[in-house]
């Protein structure tokens, strides 16, 4: 094994995971982006690979509590750093979706659904921050979020009623 590798720790929907960085078999390449690790190398496909270039939100994840596109950071970055992936708002135990997940799902906050998982967790991050959004908080929230086939509209109206039942 070559000796320039570097040990990086990442907590991933609360599972510590470690990866060694470098160009040998088996390694994290030091190009590799979170976005494709979390898809390619653990299985967790909620974050879509879409634009590739930060401008449609739809790789979104948080990392520590914060909306990061996944597609402009690299694994390597992630150092002991907590990364929840839309799959990390289930239920760890029976895989339930997330109280917001299911406003979502019970609203129709969606249509095709690709980038709904990128809006969730930028509307996680916010709640999160801000409990109680106003409107216009909640579009900034959005404004990294690209969806093609519907208006933010359903999903600003979902989010609001879910703010006034008192959220989770």
């Amino acid at each position: 094994m070559s000796e320039d590798l570097k040990r990086v720790n990442v907590t991933i929907n609360g599972k510590l995971r470690r990866f060694l960085i470098g160009d040998d078999d088996g390694c994290v390449s030091p190009s590799e982006t979170l976005l494709d690790t979390l898809r390619y190398r653990l299985g967790l496909t909620g974050s879509k690979k879409s634009c590739d270039h930060g401008a449609c939100g739809c790789c979104t994840v948080l990392m520590d509590g914060e909306p990061v596109d996944s597609c402009m950071l690299l694994t390597a970055e992630c150092d002991g750093r907590e990364i929840t992936t839309i799959e990390g708002l289930c239920d760890p135990v029976t895989g339930e979706l997330g109280p917001l997940q299911k406003a979502f799902v019970d609203n129709s906050a969606f249509q095709c659904g690709y980038c709904t998982p990128g809006i969730i967790m930028s509307t996680e991050a916010l709640l999160r921050r801000q409990p109680h959004p106003s409107e216009s908080e909640l579009t900034e929230a959005l404004s990294g979020n690209y969806c093609r086939c519907i208006s933010h509209y359903q999903v600003v109206r979902t989010v609001m009623e879910y703010v006034e039942k008192g959220g989770a």
